[in-house]
């Protein structure tokens, strides 16, 4: 039986990380809004009154008669299904805890381009939100890379990947925040990653997989845009 993954069609934003382990992993799924009547699935769900367990919001995973939502809980769910996480238990969580400190770099990119409200335009909160990349930039970005790069430089196995000797979800994760901020803030995160060697070569791993090129290359990726978690406003990046 086919997974089902409920997200937003246009954007790849959260749900693009729990897409990129069903993709690696070969797994079936049905992204279910980007097909023929699809966001009225989704909206349906995220308003039913009948449900014991409501989301708050997407991504949700169906898996059978469970739903799931929240990406890091999508992903610790998957994770030892689709052969993305550690056997062992102290493993397993080790990993949750790079993706759950993952969630909060992609919740403060998003930050930088609405730093005030949600619900306000970009050009409605522009001043504040020079402000705020200025430290994502120049505080943020480095820490977070920085610690990413600390965990590959002390893994036992030095295999290259965050955990253990194999690849798991919080490597594909740590691609896609890569990605996503050479796509936002490329001057900037081209200085960081130029400090951050293990990472850079991680993310370049990754993109060689063979699963992961072939989704890339396909139509099922959808390009960053204006719309996602991860915008390019050339004004909120470094000055060369």
């Amino acid at each position: 039986m086919a997974y089902e993954l409920f997200y937003w069609p246009n954007i790849q934003g959260r749900g693009e990380f729990v897409r990129l382990a069903l993709e690696q992993a070969g797994a079936p799924y049905v992204d279910v809004a980007r097909e023929d009547g699809g966001m009225e699935t989704l909206l349906a769900l995220l308003d039913d009154p009948g449900a014991a367990h409501p989301p708050f919001a997407p991504p949700i995973l169906r898996d059978g008669e469970r739903l799931i939502a929240q990406t890091a809980a999508i992903l610790l769910h998957l994770g030892p299904r689709l052969q993305l996480a550690p056997a062992d238990e102290a493993g397993r969580l080790w990993v949750h805890q790079i993706q759950l400190t993952i969630a909060d770099l992609v919740a403060e990119a998003h930050d930088t381009h609405h730093p005030i409200d949600v619900e306000l335009y970009y050009d409605d909160q522009k001043p504040e939100a020079a402000r705020r990349a200025a430290g994502f930039r120049n505080g943020r970005i480095p820490k977070f890379l920085g610690w990413l790069e600390s965990i590959l430089a002390r893994n036992p196995e030095d295999s290259g990947w965050l955990v253990g000797a194999e690849l798991t979800y919080a490597d594909l994760s740590a691609f896609q925040i890569v990605e996503g901020l050479n796509y936002a803030f490329p001057i900037a995160a081209k200085r960081v990653l130029a400090k951050t060697p293990l990472l850079a070569s991680l993310a370049e791993e990754v993109r060689a997989l063979p699963n992961i090129a072939a989704y890339l290359a396909s139509p099922r990726r959808i390009p960053f845009n204006q719309e996602g978690i991860f915008r390019r406003y050339p004004e909120l990046d470094e000055r060369r």
